[in-house]
């Protein structure tokens, strides 16, 4: 009966979507909020509705060129291609982030075949009674492990585990989960990442906005750390999880389900001694890209090292050009590891199977571009940020801060556009209650810096808009909407800590590890609290 309604329904919801499309052209010769914010609601209500992320994310990207086109349909049809389609594919990143994805997956699929991820299940995880916590705790230990970038850091995990995942009785949701969750938040508060040059480049247009051309932008990120509560409430409550097995959700339908389908399904074979073919590729792969990073921007020579010179070489490195070099060198090595395991199967044909598998989830990563092209164009996020106009008591403007970002960032999908629009707007105005004052003595500012950054790392987590959720989905084979409903709970459990616990204390100037430790104790206590399992 649930699924005669189900289909029954369906005509109605494409119509509705349709209806709401028609709609944009309401909006052409209204000067309101909600314009700027329409392409994002209708993609969101799309992908909801029809539960097809491609065509939703189309929906809302079409009706922002609309608008950007004055309600012109020719002109609109035409700029969709001209000035955000493929624009989106001339970028460097871009285009580097799509061929990083497809060489990985045929990077998997040869270390798949080749049995070695099978022996790593057989000879290591299986060692273990607690074989599903034990995979839960490996790609935890292997986020961590892969700070020097947030989108390589979840495809490579993602990529890795999931067929170990697969044997293990871990649900696809909760993978995802974990990968989502040790990236963006690692690679944020990372000294050494790829981030570090775009957060110091956002600090010092903070300060030159604020008629201050001069700032020690390092010192003042590295004050900020401690207080990155949202980033470090993520990591926690993920500890917790895994610890506690404490599955809220759909998540814990998720779990339930795949620890019943992974009863029932034994293994078909079971290869032995072969750890090597997939270890050997993968310490290739992490190694090559925090070497790669260090080596192309360095400056000054390679030694000695120091942690503020590995830090600026990570900031500076091309990090689009290394992430596909790194990767079709490892590629080579996976095929050259597992070639005389693959038997009567070719190669190419295994490679190429795996390619083709990531195909379909890159045309989501266009889709996602070509909106936020749209979202941009439209000025949504500096709509957004004047919801900072007016008076605030100085203690909760961190506060403030942390909460637009989130809205910037859930609506836009973009956590570096959220720090692009928010840092030179809110370092202002953090100085000029501070009376102008810029010394390191108040946390006003370092929380402020915080704030920002905690903010965009949000949209990343539950965004279906960001790039980094659906790498996340792409890199554990589960659709977007699945991963987003799944880690919502989760990320708003601790977006609501960083807040109270975090965040408004510290305005108020509370120690952040006195806010570290009661957000801690907090999220401990939750699964005590809410027995769900």
């Amino acid at each position: 009966m649930v699924h005669m309604s189900s289909i029954a329904l369906h005509p109605y919801k494409k119509i509705l979507v349709f209806s709401l499309w028609l709609a944009t052209w309401l909006f052409v010769e209204l000067d309101v909020p909600i314009k700027a914010l329409w392409p994002s609601i209708l993609a969101l209500a799309s992908v909801l509705l029809l539960r097809k992320v491609i065509f939703g994310l189309l929906v809302g990207g079409s009706a922002g060129a609309i608008l950007l086109a004055n309600g012109n349909p020719i002109t609109a049809f035409t700029a969709f291609f001209t000035e955000h389609l493929i624009p989106s594919l001339q970028s460097g990143w871009n285009i580097s982030v799509l061929i990083f994805t497809l060489l990985l997956g045929g990077f998997v699929a040869l270390i798949e075949k080749g049995g070695g991820i099978q022996s790593l299940v057989q000879g290591w995880l299986q060692k273990s009674d607690a074989l599903k916590k034990r995979v839960q705790w490996s790609a935890f230990s292997l986020g961590i492990i892969c700070f020097f970038d947030g989108l390589a850091n979840s495809l490579l995990v993602g990529k890795s585990l999931t067929p170990v995942a697969k044997q293990a009785g871990v649900s696809r949701e909760k993978l995802s989960y974990i990968v989502d969750s040790t990236s963006a938040s690692v690679a944020c508060v990372a000294i050494i990442s790829t981030w570090i040059a775009y957060q110091l480049s956002m600090i010092q247009q903070g300060y030159a906005a604020a008629g201050i051309p001069e700032v020690n932008a390092f010192a003042l990120f590295f004050r900020s750390i401690p207080l990155n509560f949202y980033c470090w409430f993520t990591l926690a409550l993920l500890a917790i999880v895994i610890a506690r097995n404490w599955n809220i959700g759909s998540m814990k339908t998720a779990e339930a389900e795949t620890t019943i389908s992974t009863l029932k399904d034994e293994p078909k074979h079971r290869p032995s001694n072969g750890a090597w073919r997939a270890v050997i590729p993968l310490v290739f792969l992490i190694g090559g890209l925090i070497i790669g990073l260090y080596v192309d921007g360095v400056e000054g020579g390679i030694l000695p090292l120091s942690l503020t010179k590995v830090a600026t070489a990570f900031g500076a490195a091309d990090a689009a050009k290394l992430l596909v070099t790194i990767s079709a060198l490892g590629c080579t090595i996976a095929y050259l590891t597992n070639v005389t395991a693959l038997k009567d199967e070719d190669p190419g044909d295994i490679f190429l199977g795996g390619v083709l598998h990531l195909f379909n989830p890159c045309l989501i990563l266009i889709s996602v571009w070509v909106l936020s092209s749209t979202i941009k164009g439209l000025g949504a996020a500096e709509v957004l940020s004047h919801l900072l106009d007016g008076n605030l008591p100085i203690g909760l403007f961190p506060a403030t801060v942390f909460v637009v970002g989130t809205l910037i960032s859930f609506t836009t999908g973009s956590s570096w556009g959220t720090m692009g629009v928010l840092m030179p707007l809110a370092l202002p105005v953090a100085i000029s209650l501070l009376g102008g004052q810029t010394d390191l003595t108040s946390s006003l500012i370092p929380a402020t810096i915080a704030a920002v950054f905690s903010g965009a790392v949000f949209g990343d987590h539950c965004s279906p808009l960001s790039d980094t959720t659906i790498v996340a989905s792409i890199a554990c084979d589960i659709e977007p909407l699945d991963h987003v409903r799944s880690q919502i709970p989760y990320a708003l459990i601790a977006a609501g800590t960083a807040l109270l616990i975090g965040f408004v204390p510290s305005g108020f100037g509370l120690p952040s590890w006195i806010s570290l430790i009661a957000g801690g104790a907090f999220l401990l206590s939750l699964p005590k609290l809410f027995k769900t399992v």
